[in-house]
C-alpha cells in the first residue's frame, strides 16, 4: 500500500483478494549454515533458506503468504554481501509469490566477529476463515496416505553436525564433494531450501487433503508429529523415496545412524503431505504438475505411544550397509 522508506510497510489482505482472512506468522533464521557460507564466501543463497524457512511454516497451515521482512545485523556493514543475501530473499519472495516490504540493517561493533553477521526473517500469510489445517470437518484418520515431496538437500537444519562430520571426514570445502564431484563441498552444503509454497496451495484445495508437516529441525522424528492427532503415529517405508547422495555420504563419513539421521535431517523428504488414502494418487499429481518430486511413502497408523516409525531408512539414503 505505500512505498519502501518508511517506518512500517503497510498491506491490505483485501486487496490481494480475501474476504475474510485470518493472519498467520512466522519468523525463523537459518541456523549455523551461516558458518558454511563464511567460510566459502558464498552468500547468494542464503536469502533464499531465510524466506523458505518462514513461508514453509506458513503454507503448512494452508496460508498464502503475503509479505516478508528480514533483519540483517553485521558488526560492519559489507555492502556486497548485504546485497547478495538481499538479492537472495528478493529471489525467495518470488518463488513463494509474496511481497517483500522492509526490513531492517543492524550495525553493532563488537557484538558480531568481523565478516559474519546473522540474518532472520518474518513473514505474514493470509486464509479464509474456516479453510486452514488441520481441519475438524476433515480429520487425519488411521490409514490416511503420507506424502513426502522432495527436498534439495539439507534444506537450513543439522549444521552443527553437518560441521562436525566435514572436520571430521577432512574434507576442503573448496575440494569436489565426495557425492558430486562437479560441484564444490562448501557450495553442495549450501544448496538452498525448497520452497513447496505454490504447490501446496495447489494441492490444499483437492478433496481428501488433511493436513501438511514441514520437515524442519527434529527431521522426521519430531515433524510429522506436529500434525497428526493425539493417538495417531505414522509409518514410512524408505524404499519408497530416494533421498538426495549427501545424506548417504553424511551417514557414512560421520558414522551417523538411522535414528539420528531422521530425528536430525529432513533425510529427503522436505515437506509431508497427507492426505484420504482414495485420494493420495489425486494429490501426487498435482503435487507433480506444480512442480515436485512426490510419491505415497507412508501411512498414518494407530500407535499408543505415538512414535514415528521409519523402515528401511537405509534405502532410502542409499541403499547400502
Amino acid at each position: 500500500m505505500d512505498g519502501l522508506g518508511g517506518f512500517g510497510g503497510l498491506f491490505d489482505p483485501r486487496a490481494a483478494g480475501f474476504e475474510d482472512p485470518i493472519l498467520v506468522a512466522a519468523t525463523d533464521g537459518v541456523g549455523t549454515k551461516l558458518k558454511l557460507a563464511f567460510e566459502t564466501g558464498k552468500f547468494d543463497t542464503l536469502g533464499i533458506d531465510l524466506v523458505a524457512m518462514c513461508v514453509n511454516d506458513l503454507v503448512v497451515q494452508g496460508a498464502e503468504p503475503l509479505f516478508f521482512l528480514d533483519y540483517f545485523a553485521t558488526g560492519g556493514l559489507d555492502q556486497e554481501v548485504a546485497a547478495a543475501v538481499v538479492s537472495g530473499i528478493a529471489h525467495g519472495c518470488r518463488q513463494a509469490d509474496c511481497a517483500l516490504i522492509g526490513g531492517e540493517t543492524a550495525e553493532m561493533p563488537g557484538l558480531y566477529a568481523n565478516g559474519e553477521f546473522d540474518v532472520a526473517g518474518f513473514s505474514v500469510g493470509a486464509m479464509e476463515r474456516g479453510t486452514g489445517f488441520p481441519r475438524d470437518d476433515h480429520p487425519i484418520s488411521s490409514g490416511d496416505a503420507i506424502i513426502g515431496l522432495a527436498s534439495s538437500g539439507l534444506h537450513s537444519n543439522g549444521y552443527s553436525l553437518v560441521r562436525k562430520i566435514v572436520e571430521r571426514a577432512g574434507d576442503a570445502l573448496s575440494a569436489p564433494a565426495p557425492f558430486d564431484p562437479n560441484t564444490a563441498l562448501g557450495t553442495a552444503l549450501l544448496t538452498p531450501t525448497r520452497i513447496y509454497v505454490n504447490a501446496c496451495l495447489a494441492a490444499a484445495k483437492q478433496n481428501g487433503m488433511k493436513g501438511f508437516a514441514h520437515i524442519t529441525g527434529g527431521g522426521l522424528l519430531e515433524n510429522i508429529p506436529r500434525v497428526l492427532p493425539t493417538g495417531l503415529s505414522a509409518s514410512l517405508d524408505g524404499p519408497r523415496w530416494t533421498a538426495p547422495p549427501v545424506f548417504d555420504w553424511l551417514r557414512r563419513a560421520g558414522g551417523v545412524d538411522d535414528i539420528e539421521m531422521a530425528s536430525t535431517f529432513n533425510c529427503g523428504i522436505g515437506m509431508v503431505a497427507i492426505a484420504a488414502a482414495d485420494d493420495a494418487d489425486a494429490i501426487v499429481e498435482i503435487l507433480a504438475g506444480a512442480g515436485e518430486k512426490a510419491a505415497i511413502v507412508g501411512t498414518v497408523t494407530d500407535a499408543a505411544g505415538g512414535a514415528i516409525e521409519v523402515a528401511n531408512l537405509d534405502v532410502a539414503l542409499g541403499g547400502g550397509v
